[in-house]
């Protein structure tokens, strides 16, 4: 105790862990240690050397437990049981001087020393035929009747039963009663008993091994029964967990047993290896009985053990901790103990749940404990001032359980570390609350898993959700890579949706436990509280301002002004390649970005990265078209066919300006630049030969939107906005700005239209409240959400929001008029393309690029077209999401790329016309994908939508009649 060992009392170990080693540049232990010793589920003790002296059936437990977590042992655990042929009988009745019973504390003071009874084994006999026949002494408080039980037998046969009634009312009243002592006998057994771990009670089994020689064990008691006289109980169990030898027996390999001769338990994936720190210690090491009490073999066999332990610990201490040596004397050594053991006091609730759902489209079932800590539960005591609050305390707890995944594994996946935190905020969306599970996963096979999932709630339409947000939880699924991983296993990566039935939350509910119930839920309901019904955001979006410094660091361009066809002034900007022209030899085609409407996705100056930046370094001239809804050249009247037909075929033509009329462009088109382009180009404005690529996000000659943006497209929302703007069309966005009372009346309308995030910018409110949420906040960095709302997005175009709105309903691009004038040429889709969506949809669904690549698979089979679903992303985060340089950039690239190499071109043959049949029956193998919660539809939102649409009219009637009274009020005045 002194040198600093802790002693915990009150636990028991279910199994250890093999946990991966590691250590620091300075080979210091740092808490990275071998083994993880686990009381339960949740709570762990971490060790390099763990010693197993637990008992034959308690070490064998252990190890049963910790293989079925992955740790690789010997298949002949549990083999070589032995009870060391020991047999129990119980001789009562008797006349003689048999002193076998205890004294209690009024007979200890009154008998004097030699009268008393000797110690448990008083006296011993050991028989020619190869067994010992020992007595012993039961204790006072030992209820000896369990000997003459139901279980036992009596001998001679008679009224055995009543007798040791009647035996027992003697010595209960202090009468004289009859002498009786316990009978042992010990021999040799075969040794070929068998110890199992039935995996659905989580209990051991055994069977007894075979003894030859019970009967004359059997006629040895009755013989010293005659002589003595009395009654003999016998067990009906024959063989007597006395001296329970054997389970994890010693042996030169594996094959024969579980540790080698010093203790070391073995490692059956290499012949010879062991599992370095990990020990045997006890009665379970010995292979077979020994015939008399093994107390002393056992000693002999664990201080064996202990020889080669000490060694090894010194080995690899000085090997793992040059100055060891200090650390051993250091009377206050770091303890590595879970939290948990460290805080037993604290506040807790102990919660169940069970999960079921489908992953990866398999069935999968996860039962989870989980143990939340409530240590700061004190803070939360003055209800007003929690609701008020800025922000509430994430609880956080361990998880234990299993889960039940069949199509991957065939027995349970083990929680091995698991880790839950409640009503967690990310500052990017202040309003959004998450539920965050991270469990690891073992399984038997060794393999290892890693389950993240979350609970995402939102202030959708106040609380008609919450319910299913609060029981749903979306999950990956992924296979560790690693130590513990076979290779062809590592892709695994599987997505899904787990849910807690009504039932399994009623059990839920009624099955808290600890001494923090009241207060859980206390909790539970002040987030819900403030999360679905007053909304109140916990924190705000970090405000950034650009520095001169950054903003200089970004590549120049070149502005142009440009004129179309129908006399509109527009711009571009170009970047040339520069130094980049020096590491290529050839000159590559130019790339054309095409934006969304009146957002900014591709010149990205707060980023460390951008789509443009990516195409200089690949050796390309890059020219950014700024058309007639782009801030800074807004219009009054237009339409997204003017886009197609002026403003493209304006600045390709004055890209040939520059390398004349054979230079083929590529094209990068976003949104309504999607939308554009594939006006100009089905519309005969571009023709094909002149686009070497095109590249499309989240857009395509067709155009399906969530359910949301669909009912809202339905409704004369537009309509209304449209004549709510009066004669200017383009909405001012900045909360700065000095906006007509139209237009500050629409604002204030947009900001109250449902959407399924929330922000604390005005700027980002007005915006989603008219489109609709653009991009998942916590795909943005606060640099670019702060960019992207108070400097970029200033005004809002609004003039091509009717031609828009008949795309939308229609699903697929049409003419100003509503006529399908485009789809009917697909003969000048002759390019090769690229649609890429995002796999979380916010705005577009995927159906989007799925209708689109099937179109041209079927009517441009000669050109290479590729779609690609970038899980995780929405709609415009695709481009200017934190992650976007890795998950999405590349797949643009490489298109590009290829299409500059010349494999732009499929050779057609007779399999490829045979597949135009498939392709008709082909489904997108995207449907209902990772979509966002927005797509949830219900009356209630109808009728919200409804009533906003009441009030919306009645705004502009009120409007109208001031205008018609205007003049007569200036006339009466």
């Amino acid at each position: 105790m002194q040198a600093g060992c802790v002693v915990k009392t009150g636990c028991q170990v279910h199994y250890v862990v093999k946990k991966s080693y590691e250590t620091d540049q300075n080979g210091e232990i740092g808490g990275k240690r071998r083994w993880l010793v686990y009381l339960n589920d949740m709570d762990y003790i971490k060790a390099d050397f763990v010693i197993l002296s637990a008992g034959v059936f308690g070490t064998t437990a252990i190890l049963f437990n910790s293989q079925m977590r992955g740790l690789k042992i010997s298949k002949a655990l549990g083999s070589g049981f032995s009870c060391n042929g020991n047999t129990v009988a119980y001789l009562c009745g008797s006349n003689g001087p048999l002193n076998g019973y205890g004294l209690d504390k009024k007979q200890l003071s009154k008998i004097p020393i030699q009268a008393r009874p000797g110690p448990s084994i008083s006296s011993s006999y050991s028989s020619s035929l190869g067994f010992t026949i020992q007595s012993a002494v039961l204790p006072t408080a030992y209820p000896y009747l369990l000997f003459k039980g139901i279980t036992t037998f009596g001998w001679p046969t008679g009224y055995w039963f009543f007798h040791g009634i009647i035996d027992k009312l003697k010595h209960l009243i202090g009468s004289k009663s009859s002498q009786a002592m316990v009978l042992l006998t010990m021999g040799h057994d075969k040794s070929d008993g068998k110890i199992i771990l039935d995996k659905e009670t989580n209990k051991i089994i055994f069977s007894p091994p075979h003894d030859p020689l019970l009967p004359q064990k059997v006629k040895a008691f009755q013989k010293i029964t005659r002589k003595l006289g009395g009654i003999l109980f016998m067990s009906r169990f024959r063989s007597a967990s006395v001296h329970l030898l054997g389970g994890c027996n010693a042996s030169s390999d594996s094959s024969d047993g579980v540790c080698d001769p010093n203790g070391q338990v073995f490692d059956p994936e290499v012949p010879g290896l062991v599992h370095q720190g990990l020990y045997v210690c006890d009665a379970s090491l010995i292979p077979c009985s020994v015939g008399v009490n093994p107390c002393l073999t056992i000693a002999a066999a664990a201080e064996h053990v202990c020889k080669d332990l000490v060694n090894n610990v010194l080995k690899y201490k000085t090997k793992i901790c040059t100055n060891y040596v200090s650390k051993v004397v250091d009377q206050n050594p770091p303890i590595e103990t879970h939290d948990t053991l460290k805080r037993s006091e604290t506040s807790y609730v102990s919660v169940k749940e069970t999960l079921r759902g489908y992953i990866g489209g398999m069935p999968c079932t996860a039962t989870l404990r989980m143990k939340i800590n409530l240590q700061n539960s004190n803070d939360f005591d003055d209800w007003n001032y929690s609701i008020m609050r800025k922000s509430l305390v994430t609880l956080k707890g361990k998880v234990g359980g299993y889960v039940v995944f069949r199509a991957i594994e065939k027995d349970k996946l083990h929680v091995i570390d698991g880790e839950v935190k409640m009503f967690e905020v990310n500052y990017r969306t202040p309003y959004t609350q998450y539920m965050h599970y991270r469990l690891l996963l073992a399984a038997a096979s060794g393999s290892r898993y890693v389950l993240e999932g979350k609970k995402i709630m939102n202030p959708y339409l106040f609380a008609i959700f919450s319910r299913k947000e609060t029981t749903t939880l979306y999950v990956t699924f992924k296979r560790v890579s690693g130590n513990f991983a076979e290779d062809h296993h590592v892709g695994l990566n599987l997505k899904g949706k787990l849910k807690v039935s009504m039932i399994q939350l009623l059990k839920t509910l009624l099955s808290l436990e600890g001494n923090g119930k009241g207060r859980f839920l206390h909790l539970f309901l002040l987030h819900l509280l403030r999360t679905y019904i007053l909304q109140i955001p916990q924190g705000i979006h970090k405000e950034y301002t650009p520095t001169d410094s950054y903003n200089n660091s970004y590549p120049t361009s070149t502005f142009h002004e440009l004129e179309t066809g129908d006399g509109c002034i527009i711009s571009c900007r170009r970047w040339n390649r520069g130094h980049s022209r020096l590491k290529f030899n050839e000159e590559k085609h130019p790339v054309l970005l095409l934006n969304g409407h009146s957002t900014e996705s591709f010149c990205l100056p707060t980023e460390p990265n951008d789509l443009i930046r990516t195409l200089l370094t690949e050796g390309h001239e890059i020219w950014l078209l700024q058309p007639r809804l782009h801030p800074l050249n807004p219009s009054n009247n237009f339409t997204i066919e003017d886009l197609g037909r002026y403003d493209i075929p304006a600045v390709i033509s004055k890209i040939c300006e520059f390398h004349g009329p054979s230079m083929k462009v590529h094209v990068v088109a976003h949104c309504v630049g999607g939308l554009a382009i594939h006006i100009a180009v089905m519309g005969g404005h571009v023709s094909p030969t002149q686009i070497a690529s095109l590249c499309c996000t989240n857009s395509s000659m067709f155009f399906k939107l969530s359910t949301l943006a669909t009912v809202k497209m339905w409704l004369p929302l537009v309509s209304i906005s449209m004549a709510l703007l009066g004669k200017n069309k383009t909405l001012t966005l900045l909360d700065t700005s000095k906006a007509s009372l139209r237009h500050r009346l629409l604002m204030y309308i947009a900001r109250w239209i449902p959407r399924y995030e929330r922000c604390t910018c005005n700027e980002c409110e007005v915006f989603s409240g008219i489109f609709g949420n653009t991009f998942w906040h916590q795909n943005l960095t606060p640099t670019m959400h702060h960019w992207l709302n108070k400097q970029s997005t200033t005004k809002l175009p609004m003039a091509a929001f009717p031609h828009l709105r008949k795309i939308c309903k229609s699903g697929f691009i049409v003419d100003s008029k509503g006529n399908n004038s485009y789809l009917i040429h697909p003969e000048r889709m002759a390019v090769s393309t690229l649609y890429i969506s995002g796999g979380r949809s916010l705005l577009v669904t995927p159906e989007t690029t799925f209708l689109a690549n099937k179109y041209v698979k079927l009517h441009q089979p000669g050109f290479r077209h590729e779609r690609v679903v970038v899980d995780g992303f929405g709609h415009s985060d695709l481009l200017i999401g934190e992650e976007s340089c890795k998950e999405v950039f590349p797949y643009i690239v490489s298109h590009i790329r290829l299409c500059e190499e010349g494999k732009d071109i499929v050779m057609i043959n007779k399999e490829k016309k045979d597949c135009k049949e498939a392709l008709d029956w082909a489904a997108d193998p995207y449907r209902g994908y990772g979509g966002s919660e927005s797509c949830l539809f219900s009356p209630l939102l109808v009728l919200f939508l409804v009533l906003l649409l009441v009030f919306m009219v009645a705004e502009l009637l009120v409007l109208w009649w001031l205008n018609l009274l205007g003049p007569a009020l200036q006339l009466g005045g």
